[in-house]
This record gives C-alpha cells, structure tokens and sequence, in this order.
C-alpha cells in the first residue's frame, strides 16, 4: 500500500520482535526475591522453627533428656492437680476476660461520643496501656492488700462502712460479774428486773487502757430517780489497786458512748440511751413494771479486718479485674476509631423514624461495628491464653497454686526450682495447639476482607 509515493510495509509478527535487553531473566527475579526473603527465613528458623520442633521433640523425653517416655508428660499434663487448675483457671480467662473487656470498650467508645471531655478520658483510660503489665500487677498488688491501713480498696470499703455503721467505742469486753450475761454479738443483759426507782450496776472488764474514751472521768453511782431507771457502766477494774468486783471503787473509769438498752420482758428494746462520761444514764418517765437492761450489741465494734482479695477464692477473679483495668483502653480507642467511621446519616435517619438511642445501638451501632468488635474480641482471646506475667506480679505464693494459668504453669514446671523440661515442653506445646485454631480463624477473617 502506497501514500503519497511511499510504500508501507507489514509489521513484523510479535513473537519475531527483538527481545528487550533490560528485563532480568526468571532466575534471576527468584534469586533477587530469596536475596531480600534469606535474612528473615534465617531469623525465622533460627528463632522460631527450630525452637517449635525441638520444643515438640523434648516433650517425649524425660526430665534430664535422657529417655524417652512417649505421652506420659502429656499424662501428667491432664492428671496433676496443679496443672489441671491451670487448664481450669485459663478456661475461666477465656470465656469471661475477652467477652469484658470488649464489652467495656464498647460502652466507653460509645458514651466517650457525647461528653465533652472525651479527650481527657481515653486518656486516662489508656493510660494504663503505656505500663508493663509486671508493673500493673505490682501496683495492684499493693491494692489488693487485706491490711486497710495499707490496702486501697480494703481501706474504701472500711471508709464506707464506718459511714454506714457508726463504730462503737470499744471492740471486746467482758463481764465482771455474774448478774450480766451473753455476748458482744448479741449484748450483755442484767439477770435481775428493774423497776422505776431502781439503780443498776453494770460492771464490764476486759478493755483495753487504749479503747476507754479520752474523756471518761471517775466512776459515780447515781442516785435513783422516781419514775425513771438509773445506773452507770464503767471499767471494773483499777490498774495497780485492789478491786472488788461489782464495786465502784478509786480509779475505775466510766465508759461513756456505751449504748444501753431498757428492754421488756419479752426482749424487745423500749428505750435506748447512751452513757454519760462518768458512765451514768438514766430512763426518765418509766411506765410501771419489770424491766431488763443491756449493754447493746452496736457499743462493741469489730475492727474491719479487710477482704482478702488475693486469697485463693479471690484471687482469680481479682487477677482478672486488674487484667481487664489495663486492656480496656486499648479496646476503647480501636472501636472508637470503629465507630468515627459510621455514616452519622443513617444513625440520624433511625432516630428520625422514632428509633429510640437503645435501638439505634442495638441494631444499627453494634452490628455495623461487628467487624471491628471481632478484631478486638480475637485480639484479647489470643493475650488471655498466654497471660503470664500479671499473675506472676499480683498471686502472692499462698495463691499461686490457684491462680495458675498454662503460660505460667510452663514457667514453673520448666524454670522455678522444678526442672522438669519434659511437662513444660509439653505443656508449651499444649498452649501452642491451643492458638492455631484462634489464629486460623483470624486468618481466614482476614482473606474475607481482603
């Protein structure tokens, strides 16, 4: 074909084309690739692979290396007692942490949205995110000491209920004669009846010289009154003198404070009053009859002796509370993000269709946010299962026993004075069957979204 003169020939066919000279070989792409990948595959067999198999290997062999025992440490894995609380107590973690901490995330995520200072409460709430979790349990630790003098939430709950319960001013007490009977649980009640006009001696020992108010004064008998009840209430017992009991004598305290109970003859409380300084009290105005008098069961004060949270019933759960104080903010702040991403439009168009804010959440904020919630409810079962040092820092050695978990059972078995690198591979291994599944489903998440 000719245009303006000139010919025009064909192009040549495409496989006859000249071959590129700067397009590198295919030996020579995979050899450029395994160049950048060798480093890491020999990291990753050096720190991981071969440490994996080993792990598995040592597992059927004996304590020293020496012998092989095929499945008998797994055996020893599902029948000694320490172990099975460790299985049992990683059971617990599993199915009540992960479930909490996502839960709470959610709840501050969303409420974080309508106050004004959200800002400074993530942070706060993430704060605990930027300690160790050995240091977490340390100061937790300290928290959770029975002592309330030295314990903070022992010292909160006694702050409390003081406030609740008035104390009483003296702790313990005793008798010092035969007339009163019972107890500090229940009172101390006079064995013979008054009557108006009558005076009663009630006498008490066993006190302590640093219970007795600083402003009791010397003992007095009172005089009787017509138509009214009188006695008095003291310390009946005179340090460095002779003491005859059931007498006011030198040197013997009132005990002001102390409630004292007019009661009928059936036992019920008509009147109650408390003591004056010198220990005196009175009932004025008396109707006609028989009568009992007590010293009450609220004037003697148990000194609260603090919950004992890092007891082997408590300890656990108290772990837990710790576990989840620290990993909550990190929850927070990933479904915050979650939850910026929703289309403010469609939760308005809900609440204009008369949705109420329970309903908006319920069927709008959550399921849209279901992916996110996954990650983070994935993300928090993987670090339960191999939760470890937080119970380290926080079980006292008391407890540890019931507080054990896989990742610290391997610990012990294998590093803390028993040695037995048998049970602890086979418990490694254990806890590595245990995260395949969770790391599967993770993965096939993943593929999902992609």
């Amino acid at each position: 074909m000719t245009s303006q003169g000139q010919e025009v020939t064909q192009a040549p066919p495409p496989e006859e084309a000249p071959a590129g000279g700067g397009t590198p070989g295919a030996w020579r792409k995979y050899a450029l690739a395994a160049g950048f990948l060798a480093p890491a595959a020999f990291f990753l067999l050096v720190w991981i692979v071969y440490p994996t198999v080993m792990t598995v290997i040592r597992s059927f062999y004996d304590r020293p290396g020496d012998s092989f025992v095929g499945l008998a440490n797994y055996e020893t894995l599902f029948t000694e007692e320490r172990l099975l609380t460790a299985i049992r107590n990683s059971a617990l973690w599993i199915f009540i942490v992960p479930a909490l901490v996502t839960a709470i995330g959610l709840i501050f995520a969303v409420l974080t949205e309508r106050v004004r200072w959200a800002v400074a409460f993530k942070t706060a709430v993430f704060m605990p995110m930027a300690i160790s979790a050995f240091a977490a349990g340390v100061l937790w630790r300290i928290m959770y000491i029975q002592d309330p003098e030295r314990g903070a939430l022992n010292a909160g709950i006694s702050a409390v209920r003081d406030v609740v319960r008035t104390p009483g001013p003296l702790t313990t007490a005793t008798p010092s004669t035969e007339d009163l009977t019972g107890d500090v649980q229940q009172g101390f009640e006079l064995d013979q009846d008054v009557s108006p006009g009558d005076t009663a001696l009630l006498g008490l020992t066993a006190i302590r010289a640093p219970e007795i108010p600083e402003d009791a004064e010397q003992a007095v008998r009172p005089e009787a009154m017509q138509g009214g009840i009188t006695g008095v209430v003291w310390r009946d017992f005179s340090p460095g003198g002779e003491s005859e009991p059931g007498r006011i004598d030198e040197g013997e305290l009132g005990l002001p404070g102390v409630v004292v109970e007019l009661r009928d003859e059936g036992g019920g409380v008509v009147e109650r009053t408390e003591a004056a300084a010198d220990g005196t009290f009175a009932f004025e105005d008396v109707d006609d009859g028989t009568y009992r008098l007590a010293v009450g069961a609220n004037t003697f004060y148990q000194p609260f002796g603090g919950v004992s949270w890092l007891g082997p019933r408590l300890v656990t759960p108290s772990i837990m509370i710790a576990y989840i104080w620290i990993w909550a903010g990190f929850a927070m702040v990933i479904i915050a993000a979650g939850l910026a991403a929703i289309s403010r439009e469609v939760l308005e168009a809900a609440r204009t269709d008369g949705a109420t804010e329970w309903q908006v959440f319920r069927r709008i904020t959550v399921p849209m946010l279901a992916p996110v919630l996954t990650v983070v409810f994935i993300t928090m079962l993987i670090n339960v299962i191999k939760v470890f040092d937080i119970v380290l820092a926080i079980a006292p050695g008391s407890a540890v026993n019931q507080a054990n978990v896989i990742a610290l059972a391997m610990w012990r078995e294998g590093f803390s004075g028993v040695n037995d690198f048998g049970v602890a591979s086979a418990v490694a291994v254990f806890l590595f069957l245990l995260v395949i599944p969770i790391l599967a489903i993770n993965i096939r998440r993943f593929r999902r979204e992609v």
